[in-house]
């Protein structure tokens, strides 16, 4: 079972709207995989999804901010992030590298341009929505 960190835009595309990160959710939600985050991210995730850009498609889905954020953090294993140097030249990036490197996951998935230009991560494959799902999907290789 692939063991996954979804960087915070991914997240959110997965819980809002349909399409490739919302099969992300749902493998995890039926236990084809295992999400991993760490408090700081998660806290992350609580600011962004109160943003009022948001506000539309969580009442088009019938949600509260904090019921979407309640069962995302359900869905994940919460781990301590690894204390890392300066990465990325977004600081947030660098959370979801050090929370990658806590368990260590086997992908680390992100729609962010410059975590998907690192291309990996401590031999962590970095890798978009789609590409984590046709990992997902693929048979495994003996």
């Amino acid at each position: 079972m692939l063991r996954l960190v979804l960087d915070t835009n991914t997240a959110i595309s997965g819980l809002l709207w349909t399409g490739v990160p919302q099969r992300l959710i749902t493998a995890a939600q039926t236990r084809e995989i295992v999400l991993y985050c760490s408090v700081p991210l998660l806290g992350e995730l609580g600011g962004v999804i109160l943003r009022e850009k948001f506000s539309k498609p969580l009442a088009a889905r019938g949600l509260k901010a904090a019921e979407l954020f309640n069962g995302y953090a359900a869905l994940c294993r919460i781990v301590e992030p690894l204390q890392i140097r300066r990465t990325s030249i977004d600081p947030d990036d660098d959370l979801v590298l050090a929370t990658a490197l806590a368990v260590p996951v086997d992908l680390i998935v992100s729609g962010d341009g410059h975590l998907l230009n690192l291309k990996a991560f401590h031999s962590i494959p970095i890798v978009n929505a789609a590409e984590a799902i046709n990992r997902i999907t693929q048979p495994a290789r003996s």
